[in-house]
């Protein structure tokens, strides 16, 4: 009765406002956790159910019945999580991740470690041991210790054991304010005891559920402090410009401080078109792997403006990044991430309201100074060889491979082909993780955020496959094309399953190199030689994929025309399907994009962590 209210109001609040709803019913913890979720607009759940969940299904059921909530089922629950953090990151859709208890639970625990790294707000259900202590509960961590599934949700994020029923407005409550978090959302670990599920709360206050977390932006209150930002900047010619993956959201504020003040902008890998590609300030990515124009304006800039930026390891060269800036202006809403640096003059508060502010404390000040043009040329310079050398390396033929033994396309020149194509049909692009990913960055010529999703933040290797699966779920899809290695796309193949039984469309380029490419690279870089990065087992990836009813396999070629024509006829297909690649993977310089960095890993170690100590910020 209860479902079928809310369906015919069209809302919780609705069935609350018409009378259709009691505002007090007595209900079970799992539906009283379904009615709070609902209260925050969430109706989507992912999920594989299992002893540990039969109670919050049978509730799913009846209210799916009823048209309120929808749920998707999975064969995976790591996949299940990558595709529930791509609905909540590229669709703005917040949703429910839901498994039984143990291995499942501890499967999307790791799988929620790209929702973390990436700041990613989603929920997540897990199943959990009983409260009355009879004895083991199979699947439980078999260890004489209360809460151990609590205690290592809480080690990933934000978690709640719903020991007591009547602690759910509480749990809810601390919910949005994780998962909704303006700036630093990420997901919260909701576990039900086997046994609490079905226990009744008695007058529950629907009425008085929690609401989404919605907060005002904040702007900087000292004037002062934005008047001392902008002396920094009118004195400094050598402005480099770090945003990291917070400044899509502020983009256009983000061009104009750029403009006015006559900064470089070097771009991470989350925050590809903030600045179209072609605008003259736009430097590229920059950091371990990062570009020659990239790191150009990073090795020389004299002030570093960080913007929405982590400072992670690969971003800012393991904190050597910037050997020339004296001071720092950070724009983050994070105060730790605010005050990363040393000689740090930290702005905490909303980006687009910050640089608002900063621009009007700096006026309308020229930028056209002898010192400043010069800046920008010497950066330009920089940025036409980048240009010049990403042509040559993308117009390869191709490369004799030791072990496709013929010539097949380089990975810049294939992930070129595909780049271009997903630019001409407007989709979204996902990168997996690897030596596709870093390719992939290098690559891509984005004019406005969010036009590619790159999970650097875990690296996780089967995120992009996964990731496809959520336009299948979102109530606005775009098509997408998930660039995978070999390795990445076999991490997590049942996605293609998922994708097809929830009407995902969209394109899976798998780059096949037979091998770990991005670590065999980094051994011979290393110590002149790699180890047990391939193996001797070939698959064919056409048969695979089209052992799967509804996906449409394709098989690239080896030549930059035959990869063309196969990538428009997956294109045609109306859903799924897999088009697959082989690529070079040896010594040959000419087979990658190079890495222009440091990086605190293996025997460089000693030497950025003496750099590192002789840093001034």
């Amino acid at each position: 009765m209860r479902a079928t209210a809310i369906a015919r109001a069209g809302s919780l609040a609705a069935a609350l406002e018409q009378g259709l709803l009691p505002a007090r019913a007595s209900v079970s913890l799992s539906e009283g956790l379904v009615l709070g979720l609902l209260r925050q607009g969430v109706t989507k759940y992912l999920a594989i159910f299992g002893h540990g969940s039969t109670d919050l299904a049978e509730v799913l059921r009846v209210y799916t019945d009823a048209g309120v909530t929808q749920v998707f089922n999975f064969r995976n629950e790591v996949e299940m999580a990558h595709a529930g953090t791509a609905l909540a990151w590229v669709y703005r859709e917040t949703c429910a991740v839901v498994t039984s208890i143990g291995p499942g639970g501890l499967q999307a625990m790791a799988g929620s470690l790209a929702a973390a790294s990436n700041g990613v707000g989603v929920y997540h259900i897990y199943g959990d041991e009983t409260t009355h202590g009879e004895g083991y509960n199979m699947q439980q961590i078999p260890k004489p210790l209360q809460g151990l599934y609590g205690q290592l949700t809480a080690v990933m994020g934000q978690s709640y054991v719903l020991h007591t029923p009547e602690a759910l407005r509480d749990a809810l409550r601390r919910g949005t304010q994780c998962v909704h978090h303006p700036y630093k959302a990420g997901p919260y670990y909701l576990l039900l005891p086997l046994n609490t599920q079905p226990r009744t709360i008695q007058d529950l206050n629907i009425a008085a559920l929690p609401e989404r977390l919605q907060v005002p932006r904040a702007a900087i209150g000292d004037r002062e402090l934005l008047a001392r930002a902008a002396a920094l900047i009118a004195q400094s010619p050598r402005i480099v410009m770090k945003v990291g993956g917070g400044g899509r959201e502020a983009a256009g504020a983000i061009r104009a401080l750029a403009e006015r003040t006559g900064a470089a902008v070097v771009l991470s890998p989350g925050s590809t078109g903030v600045l179209p590609d072609a605008h003259l300030q736009n430097m590229h990515v920059g950091g371990s792997k990062g570009s020659i124009s990239g790191n150009h304006a990073m090795a020389n800039g004299e002030l570093l403006v960080a913007i929405g930026t982590r400072a992670v390891c690969q971003a800012d060269c393991s904190g050597v990044g910037y050997p020339n800036a004296r001071h720092v202006i950070n724009i983050n809403a994070d105060l730790a991430d605010a005050t990363h640096y040393n000689n740090t003059l930290a702005l905490a508060g909303d980006i687009t309201m910050v640089i608002g502010q900063l621009l009007e404390a700096i006026g309308e000040q020229p930028v056209d100074s002898p010192q400043r043009q010069a800046w920008l040329e010497d950066c330009a310079r920089a940025k036409r060889e980048w240009k010049a050398f990403l042509a040559q390396r993308q117009s390869l033929a191709g490369l004799e491979d030791p072990v496709w033994q013929r010539p097949v396309l380089t990975q810049p020149a294939a992930i070129k082909k595909v780049c271009d194509f997903a630019k001409a049909i407007d989709a979204v692009k996902y990168f997996d993780a690897g030596d596709v990913q870093a390719n992939g960055f290098q690559t891509v010529e984005d004019d406005r955020p969010f036009e590619t999703f790159t999970e650097t933040g875990a690296s996780y290797m089967g995120f992009a496959t996964c990731a496809l699966v959520a336009s299948g779920l979102a109530a606005k899809p775009r098509y997408g094309v998930a660039f995978t290695g070999d390795g990445s796309f076999m991490m997590n193949p049942q996605a293609l399953i998922s994708a097809v039984e929830h009407g995902a469309r969209g394109m899976i380029v798998i780059f096949d190199n037979r091998r770990m490419a991005a670590i065999s690279g980094l051994q011979h870089a290393q110590y002149g030689a790699d180890f047990r990065t391939n193996d001797g087992v070939a698959v064919d990836y056409v048969r695979l994929a089209s052992s799967v009813a509804g996906v449409k396999a394709v098989w690239g070629g080896d030549t930059a025309a035959s990869l063309d024509a196969a990538l428009r006829e997956a294109h045609a297909h109306h859903g799924v399907s897999v088009v697959h690649v082989p690529v070079y993977a040896g010594t040959a310089p000419e087979g990658g994009l190079g890495a222009y960095g440091s990086w605190n890993v293996g025997n460089w170690c000693d030497d950025v962590q003496r750099r590192y100590q002789g840093m001034a910020i």
